[in-house]
């Protein structure tokens, strides 16, 4: 396959101008100028449109085993293609956990049929129950790509310092989920304006604060790659930055909704809006953005979270917490912080393809030559509009909305996955 006409945006090598690009086999073979097409080969024209490494999430939850009628590992890489994701790491919290060598290879072997790269992470603890380590050594020499308990705190400060240990040991990164349950009330609902309007009692940003300034000086500690994930206080954004300042291997997370949205989306989108950690205010938002601009928080990523319809419909302390995000995120990205002129479309690609992959240590996130042949190609100034999902879910507040960026195609392997 020849991709013809197409302009390269790549972070990890830094280029930024017209390119063709060559694929055999699944690989990039070769990148030029005005390249001709050879005996046979396929050729994509790509004129008036970008093409960037597929996107790469280190956040999604694909609900398999256990909970397929929300998503299964089918219909989740589906979401991830149509959404520009050639690369994906799944938590967890499946049922049962992903707390066994068994349950980690059934995934691994069922994900090989999928036309998109996914990858599993496995939980710290036994049973997510913070109190007896898995084997972390087995567990990676099966194929675990990192650690967490997503979903779940690890409330036990030595538990998470030995496991951040152990993580460190292997090399390997061990993300958190920040949330201190004896703050809480009802989760997925800031405690703020909305809240009392809604006479509801919700979950402050100090449960996700405590948690992160805890676990900012463990990883200082321990040496570990730690991960914060979908942060959403200001001051959790202020506490990461100091942390690396000192010399911490420290990483955060930004989804989409929450450099997006604020609590006020309850008002109008109701339970669509709720998630946890809970959309806050618009001073939390906006330094989000900040931490984005100076790269303190330096992944972007879902949280992809399918529900059903019924799950839900239930009243707003009932629901469950989340919403699903592959499909929207590149356009959230480029209509909140590209087209306002927060990011350029270059730091914003940086966060969603080579700064995930090199953390995971993953093949992908760069085009060059004997890279993987893993693309999106887009053009950032087409709107569309978000109408069906691919995911076996919808429970987004983002349906109906106009958006940046419509994806074209979603290459993986050399091989078209996606054509929008």
């Amino acid at each position: 396959m020849l991709l013809k006409n197409g302009h390269l945006i790549d972070p990890a090598t830094k280029t930024n101008e017209p390119v063709d690009i060559r694929v055999e086999n699944g690989t990039i073979v070769e990148l030029g100028k005005d390249l001709s097409a050879k005996d046979n080969e396929e050729v994509l024209d790509l004129s008036g449109l970008t093409v960037a490494p597929g996107l790469v999430d280190t956040h999604v939850h694909f609900r398999d085993p256990g909970l397929t009628y929300k998503e299964d590992i089918h219909s989740g890489s589906l979401a991830a293609a149509k959404g520009g994701f050639t690369s994906v790491i799944c938590m967890a919290n499946t049922k049962p956990t992903v707390d066994s060598v068994g349950t980690l290879k059934d995934i691994l072997t069922r994900a090989q049929d999928e036309n998109i790269h996914i990858y599993q992470t496995a939980s710290v603890s036994y049973g997510l129950s913070g109190e007896k380590m898995t084997n972390f050594d087995a567990l990676a020499d099966a194929g675990a790509c990192g650690f967490t308990d997503d979903g779940i705190p690890l409330l036990d400060a030595t538990f998470c310092y030995e496991a951040m240990c152990k993580a460190a040991e292997l090399h390997m990164p061990i993300s958190l989920h920040e949330e201190d349950k004896a703050f809480i009330t009802n989760n997925g609902i800031n405690a703020g304006e909305t809240s009392a309007r809604l006479g509801v009692v919700g979950s402050p940003a100090i449960a996700e604060e405590v948690m992160v300034a805890r676990d900012c000086m463990l990883a200082l500690r321990s040496g570990a790659a730690v991960v914060i994930q979908h942060i959403s206080s200001g001051n959790s954004v202020e506490l990461v930055r100091t942390a690396k300042k000192l010399g911490a291997d420290i990483h955060a997370e930004a989804t989409p909704h929450h450099f997006t949205l604020t609590e006020e989306a309850l008002l109008e989108h109701g339970t669509l809006a709720k998630m946890n950690p809970p959309l806050r205010t618009e001073k939390d938002r906006q330094e989000i953005i900040q931490g984005l601009k100076d790269g303190t928080i330096d992944l972007i990523a879902t949280d992809h979270a399918p529900h059903s319809t019924e799950e839900k419909s239930r009243p707003l302390t009932e629901a469950l917490s989340g919403i699903t995000g592959l499909e929207t995120s590149l356009g959230l990205g480029i209509t909140s912080l590209v087209k306002p002129g927060y990011l350029t479309l270059t730091e914003l690609l940086e966060k969603m393809t080579c700064n995930p992959a090199s953390l995971y240590k993953l093949p992908g996130g760069s085009i060059q030559a004997g890279a993987p042949a893993d693309f999106v190609i887009f053009d950032p100034d087409e709107k569309w509009t978000v109408t069906d999902f691919a995911s076996k879910a919808s429970n987004s507040p983002f349906k109906g909305a106009e958006l940046y960026g419509k994806i074209h195609y979603t290459i993986c392997n050399g091989k078209i996955v996606y054509r929008g």
